[in-house]
């Protein structure tokens, strides 16, 4: 059986919880389904205009923001939206999603993530009014969404370790187009997107991975390595 290969975009660091609990997530699913999971993490300072890509199934971006390389994150994001290659983004992967997005889909050349760049008068990510930071919510889906079929159901409780979110600025603009809201949290805040015009790219602020280390494998990461089995020649 031929091997899935996934990219990991991200800089690894074993004391990230989430970085712990993606390759346990990997494995479990890899076990229950049969399939030949392997994945690769890729450093974003080591992803360049001639880095090879095409090789890879699915594009995993990684919590564990501000990235190494903005530029190398956002050039593998781009690679997966434009070719059609499975996305999934988590955390820090569900904001630069967004800022790729506003740069190349929208064209907003001077969109910035304000983790890094806090002045600008086009921060598409803010703080969040209440950091979420080893937090747990609720999170109601859209019925028809491709994250409410991985988890097969319209409510789901999450958590988060994340300061930064939509900026609510630009929050109408950015959804006018092919991108999606399909997760909300309890105070009505955007926390899970998707693109309607791809196989399968998902984005979420929680870290769904997060069950693995509980024992539960991650519908939505299930959901993701069943789009990069589908979509493999």
């Amino acid at each position: 059986m031929d091997a899935i290969s996934i990219a990991l975009i991200g800089d690894y660091d074993p004391q990230v919880t989430a970085h712990q609990a993606i390759p346990v997530a990997l494995g479990m699913i890899a076990e229950q389904s049969g399939h030949n999971v392997q994945f690769d993490w890729l450093a974003t300072e080591q992803i360049h205009p001639d880095t090879p890509l095409a090789h890879y199934d699915g594009f995993w971006c990684v919590p564990g923001s501000p990235y190494n390389s903005e530029a190398g994150a956002l050039r593998a994001i781009r690679f997966a939206r434009e070719q059609q290659r499975p996305f999934l983004g988590t955390c820090g992967g569900f904001q630069h999603a967004l800022l790729e997005f506003s740069r190349n889909v929208l064209g907003w050349a001077d969109a910035e993530h304000g983790e890094t760049s806090p002045d600008s008068p086009r921060a598409v990510l803010t703080p969040l009014t209440c950091s979420l930071v080893e937090a747990v919510d609720s999170i109601h889906l859209v019925a028809d969404s491709l994250i409410a079929k991985a988890y097969e159901m319209s409510e789901i409780h999450e958590g988060y370790r994340c300061r930064f979110g939509v900026n609510p600025q630009f929050e109408q603009e950015l959804l006018t187009h092919q991108l999606r809201a399909v997760g909300h949290d309890s105070a009505g805040d955007l926390r899970a997107i998707e693109l309607t015009d791809h196989v399968f790219f998902v984005a979420t602020l929680f870290q769904p991975e997060r069950a693995a280390l509980r024992g539960h494998v991650p519908p939505l990461v299930r959901a993701f390595v069943e789009a990069c089995a589908e979509q493999r020649p």
